[in-house]
């Protein structure tokens, strides 16, 4: 049995981003663990708050309902605040995960790694996927927090095909689904300027995660008080496996090294220009 940890922004982002992937390596027997950097707290506030609940309150106990559901056996926080989209005044607050110091920020996840010495940590691309503060301030951290652990392990990061997504969106304004212009168009400039995640090229491979796409809707459905989570599940059957059957990955050591996939059959590192995009695992 591995460790894979998990190292999401918000409490959500793993049930959109990574959970096919989680609830995959449960199935596998390893021990999964998410480690979230905020508490989400400026993100929806549900109409049913009980008295005395925060929207941090809430968003704890859908983490745990996540958890549950994906059988992930540790949750963890750093317990930064959420910063907000770019530009908001909460970028700068006292507590911000935006703003936090990067040794302090690193030394919080290091410690998380000391206790757990994973086998394989998960984090983000370079700008988070789409821009988000907090999405992009966890590629550093990550990174730092490598510096500053005993553990060794290997690191993979969490993005979009941009190809891919480019390839859907215009099959769906040529459906009529979208007026042209209009729609998610990966190629449009998300929250920090840069397009939607990265270019097909610069990943190392994607995880079928068909099998587990229930677990997916699950662990989504888990997090009901956000609409983001709420938008994914009203997408038609036929269109959520096209949408979340597949995740992509970032295997960052065999990029840095040479650009050349291993041979061990399991799709670490780039590919010669040409060769299409392979299927994949951590292991």
């Amino acid at each position: 049995m591995s460790t894979i940890l998990f190292f999401h922004a918000h409490p959500d982002d793993e049930a959109s981003q990574t959970s096919g992937a989680m609830a995959r390596a449960v199935s596998e027997g390893h021990r999964v663990v998410v480690v979230y950097a905020t508490n989400g707290d400026h993100g929806d506030a549900p109409d049913d708050l009980a008295p005395g609940e925060s929207v941090v309150d809430r968003r704890r106990t859908e983490a745990a309902g996540s958890a549950q559901v994906l059988g992930t056996a540790r949750v963890a926080w750093l317990d930064y605040a959420d910063s907000g989209m770019t530009g908001w005044e909460q970028n700068a607050g006292e507590k911000a995960f935006h703003g936090a110091d990067l040794t302090e920020a690193g030394q919080r996840l290091a410690d998380i790694l000391d206790e757990e010495a994973p086998d394989v940590v998960v984090g983000y691309d370079w700008h988070g996927g789409y821009g988000h503060p907090d999405h992009v301030k966890v590629h550093p951290v990550m990174h730092r927090a490598l510096e500053l652990t005993r553990a060794t392990p290997r690191l993979f990061e969490s993005t979009m095909n941009r190809d891919r997504m480019r390839v859907m969106y215009r099959k769906a304004v040529e459906a009529g689904v979208y007026p042209e212009g209009e729609g998610f168009n990966p190629d449009q400039p998300m929250d920090d300027g840069n397009p939607l995640g990265l270019p097909e090229r610069e990943i190392s491979f994607y995880v079928d995660v068909t099998p587990w796409l229930e677990s997916k809707r699950a662990a989504l459905a888990a997090h009901a008080s956000q609409s983001d989570a709420r938008g994914i599940l009203e997408m038609p059957d036929e269109v959520f496996p096209l949408a979340f059957g597949r995740e992509h990955y970032v295997d960052v050591a065999a990029m840095e090294a040479s650009g050349i996939p291993s041979l061990d059959g399991h799709a670490h590192g780039a590919r010669p220009d040409g060769e299409p995009l392979p299927e994949g695992w951590f292991f």
